[in-house]
């Protein structure tokens, strides 16, 4: 099972346990605000989510952590890898992404777990590169990725809901 450890995020696999907090950060109207056309998604959505998220690793080899705190072992989130089909005009890529709770937010957390991902993805898995998108607007995922040392690639639209994106990229140094 893959297991990525920082100062103080555990990143694994998803559990049955992970629904009822990642289904309350999936209801948060603020949380949900960059993240495709916006909307909120219920319970049973975030299930399927999570699902998904876990046949990603199993057909894929890369797919979104769970972000706990080692701490307190209370679910932050998610941050990790999936392949950005909605975009097809990138593709083949890869996509670094994160999505914490408000609590989680402001501390560093996104930054931390984005690194050791991010250097998974390069070193543990071999990628040449690695994409990651989000909403223009988004000034804290902006922040994450600077920090990451991505270079801004294209500016484009969301296919399906017409959200201005920004995809940025690093490759891995030879």
């Amino acid at each position: 099972m893959t297991l990525l450890r920082t100062p103080r995020l555990t990143l694994r696999r998803w559990r049955e346990d992970d629904l009822e907090p990642m289904a309350a950060i999936h209801a948060d109207p603020e949380v949900m605000r960059w993240i495709g056309d916006g909307s909120v998604q219920d319970r049973e959505q975030t299930a399927a989510c999570l699902a998904a998220w876990e046949r990603e690793w199993e057909e894929r080899g890369v797919g979104p952590f769970a972000a706990e705190c080692r701490q307190s072992r209370r679910l932050a989130g998610m941050v990790g890898l999936s392949v950005p089909d909605f975009l097809p005009e990138i593709l083949p890529a890869v996509e670094i992404g994160w999505r914490l709770g408000r609590p989680f937010w402001g501390h560093g957390l996104a930054t931390e777990a984005a690194h050791a991902v991010l250097d998974f993805a390069l070193r543990d898995r071999g990628l040449a590169r690695v994409v990651s998108v989000h909403a223009v607007g988004d000034t804290a995922s902006e922040g994450v990725v600077r920090k990451l040392g991505m270079r801004r690639e294209r500016e484009t639209t969301h296919p399906a809901c017409g959200v201005p994106l920004r995809v940025h990229v690093i490759e891995a140094r030879s």
